[in-house]
């Protein structure tokens, strides 16, 4: 069984007495090219796409930054900022697809973790991509987080929020919005951090 989020709906991971462990947060999508008539090599209906999974942290202590494979930043499991991503899937044809871990044993050092996707490479076609989310944990259902909104030219998308809730465990928000890019997602959600354009 898995726990279907709806858009703006939120829950809290069930925590163990041994902590909440490691979080694994995956993103797959269909990378594919789809043909979908004589107009698509026009619109880009043709072309495969190529997502990158990323995240914004904010620690307690005032530390924020990024994990991303975009400017080779991908994290620490064990040492701030506590997350990691693994590798970069450039294709979308890897079976894992992207996989961000965030060590939930240090939950007390987060204030709140926002997970995003973003297209890298291709013509922003949301419903092509029919992405997927999903948040699995110890000892716990699976959390699915669908990309079910696709009516949007922009190429970021701001997918989960985590925030700690008392130092006892993570609340999870379904998100699923898009914005122009990362300057445009930090401001929607009041991150205060400074950009400059980057390559991987």
């Amino acid at each position: 069984m898995s726990i279907n989020l709806s858009k703006g709906q939120k829950v809290n991971l069930e925590k163990k007495s041994s902590g909440l462990g490691e979080i694994l947060v995956n993103l797959n999508w269909n990378s594919r090219p789809v043909k979908q008539g004589f107009l698509s090599g026009l619109f880009g209906g043709s072309q495969g796409i190529d997502l990158d999974l990323g995240c914004l942290y904010e620690l307690k202590n005032g530390r924020k930054g990024a994990v991303q494979a975009l400017g080779n930043s991908f994290g620490n499991l064990n040492q701030a900022p506590y997350i990691m991503l693994d590798g970069d899937d450039r294709t979308g044809a890897a079976a894992a697809g992207e996989n961000l871990r965030i060590n939930g044993n240090k939950l007390p050092e987060f204030k709140r973790i926002l997970v995003y996707t973003f297209i890298y490479e291709g013509v922003a076609n949301w419903q092509q991509a029919d992405a997927v989310v999903t948040i699995k944990y110890p000892g716990a259902e699976d959390i699915i987080v669908k990309m079910d909104t696709y009516n949007s030219s922009n190429i970021m998308c701001g997918l989960v929020l985590f925030e700690n809730q008392n130092d006892q465990t993570f609340s999870v928000e379904k998100i699923v919005q898009f914005y122009q890019g990362h300057q445009d997602l930090d401001q929607a959600f009041h991150w205060g951090m400074k950009w400059k354009a980057g390559r991987k």
